[in-house]
C-alpha cells in the first residue's frame, strides 16, 4: 500500500518538474505541453492519499483512472521515441505502470464487502 502511494507521489512529482521545466521531454517545450499535464499531478496526489484508505473500490476507480494517462500517452507519443524514452517519460509510465500492477494487487487481496440479500 505504500509502495503504491510513493509510486502515486512520484508520478505527481515528475509531473510537476516537468510542467516546471526541470525535465524535458525530448524537444517538447514547455508550451507545447499539453493543458491536462496541470490537473494529473493533483489527482496523482490526491489518489495516492485515497489508497491510504484501504478501500476496494477505490482501488477499482484508481486503476482505471491510472490506465487513462498510460494509454493517451503511448497513443500519442508512440511515434516519438526522443518523448517516449525521455527521462520524464520513463519514470513516470514506470511508476504508473508498477502503481497499476501495485493496485490490481491489492484489489486481488482486499477482502470483499459481503452484502446480505
Amino acid at each position: 500500500m505504500f509502495f503504491c502511494l510513493m509510486l502515486a507521489l512520484t508520478t505527481a512529482l515528475t509531473y510537476v518538474l516537468l510542467i516546471l521545466g526541470i525535465f524535458k521531454v525530448g524537444d517538447m517545450i514547455t508550451e507545447e505541453v499539453p493543458p491536462y499535464f496541470y490537473v494529473v499531478p493533483a489527482f496523482y496526489a490526491i489518489g495516492g492519499l485515497l489508497i491510504l484508505l484501504k478501500k476496494r473500490w477505490l482501488y477499482i476507480i484508481g486503476t482505471i483512472l491510472n490506465l487513462i494517462p498510460i494509454v493517451v500517452f503511448y497513443g500519442a507519443y508512440a511515434a516519438r521515441p526522443d518523448i517516449m524514452l525521455s527521462a520524464a517519460g520513463l519514470i513516470t509510465k514506470t511508476a504508473q505502470i508498477l502503481l497499476e500492477i501495485g493496485l490490481i494487487y491489492l484489489i486481488v487481496t482486499s477482502k470483499r464487502v459481503q452484502t446480505k440479500w
